[in-house]
Formats: structure tokens, sequence, C-alpha cells
């Protein structure tokens, strides 16, 4: 179960300080894909990003026993003068992977994200695309609880895409998703219920469906 708790997340922009939500709180039962909609700027991969442990709210708690991934969309936190092998390799190091898995894991990574020879040279060489694949394929060699997913529907090209969905369906066997996106057939192949993110408030939906078609009444 994943409980949050009066999550209040704000930025100061020119001078003003504006909230992406306040006092935001939600229950989300245990072992459930979710879904998370609403419109741009709503607070979608803020609050991913709050989950995941990469951003913090102003106030408020996340109450959760899992483990999740970083967002999949992410394409940051990459050494940019490593080479996209040993940025991999020192970030399963940091994630508690030993060395007797780390060469089997490297080697699915290259494989999986598609770019060949380049996968030795420097990461500040990719292009953004390859960046993607690269940290989408990195998440694949971890078995989260839950795997963070934002528009990773945008990532790689149209065959990229296909491996990547077939990717994740072998992972959710044994784990679960919470995805952001605005391809609603994604959502509804993926997820069970879903949260839509409105003017700075949440609703809950035990179906998708019901999350979609509230969303496509607001959008």
């Amino acid at each position: 179960m994943i409980r949050a708790e009066n999550l209040t997340k704000s930025y100061v922009l020119q001078g003003r300080r504006h909230y992406v939500f306040k006092d935001l709180s939600f229950t989300i039962p245990e072992r459930t894909n979710l879904g998370i909609l609403g419109v741009n700027g709503s607070g979608k991969t803020t609050l991913l990003r709050i989950l995941g442990g990469m951003d913090f709210p102003d106030s408020g708690e996340i109450h959760s026993d899992c483990n999740f991934s970083w967002p999949l969309g992410l394409r940051g936190g990459f050494v940019d003068h490593m080479s996209g092998r040993n940025n991999c390799k020192m970030i399963c190091q940091i994630y508690g992977m030993d060395s007797h898995q780390l060469p089997k894991a490297l080697d699915k990574i290259q494989d999986l994200s598609g770019v060949g020879d380049f996968f030795d040279d420097p990461v500040k060489t990719y292009s953004s695309g390859m960046k993607s694949r690269v940290a989408f394929a990195l998440s694949m060699a971890f078995d989260f609880d839950y795997f963070i997913l934002d528009e990773i529907t945008a990532v790689g090209d149209k065959n990229f895409k296909k491996t990547a969905m077939a990717a994740l369906e072998e992972k959710r066997q044994n784990s679960k998703v919470l995805m952001a996106s605005h391809q609603l057939s994604t959502l509804k192949d993926f997820c069970d219920s879903g949260i839509v993110l409105h003017k700075g408030e949440v609703q809950y939906f035990e179906q998708i469906g019901e999350a979609i078609d509230y969303y496509n009444s607001i959008a």
C-alpha cells in the first residue's frame, strides 16, 4: 500500500510562489497498477518524482514499505564524460548488484537499449533518444516493487517502443506500475485503477476506465 498524507509542493517562479498541489492525500491499495492522469501542468511528473524519491514535498509524507524505480521517462542522472557502460555499472553497484551479476546485466542493458558499440562511448555523445533508451534498459536490470513510468511511450522509435512494452509486460509478472501518460489506450492496457490530478486536487477511481472518463470530462 502507498499512502500520501497532506503533500504540498511549490516552486518560486518570477518572484512568486506557484503551488503544484496543496495538502494532497490519497491511498493506493496494495498490488495495484495505477494510472495518473491530468492536463499539462497538473503535477503528474512532480508527483512521480516524489514517489520515486527524486524530489521532496514542501510538507507531507509518503508512507510505503515498497521500493520504487526512478521515473523511466527520465534521461538525466548520467555522468556525461563516462561511457554508457560505466554509468550503468556505477548505478548497478549503487543499487547493490554484486560482481557476479554485473557482467550479464550490462550485456542485457546494451542489447535492450539497442545502442550497440555506442554503449562504450561517452554519454555526452548520445542523442536524447539514446540516453532515454539506455536509462530504460538500465531500469529493466532491477526488480522493483513499482516501476514509475512517465510518458514512456515517447521513448525511442517504433521498434524500440515495441521492445520496451514487451520488457515491461515481462516485469509486470512480479512488479506493478505507476504510469503517467496522455496515451489513454496505454493506460487501459497497463493499469487497473487511476487517479486524476485537477486544480491541485486528486480523485481516486478503482477502475481505470472511470478515471479516463472523468479525465475526458475535464480535459
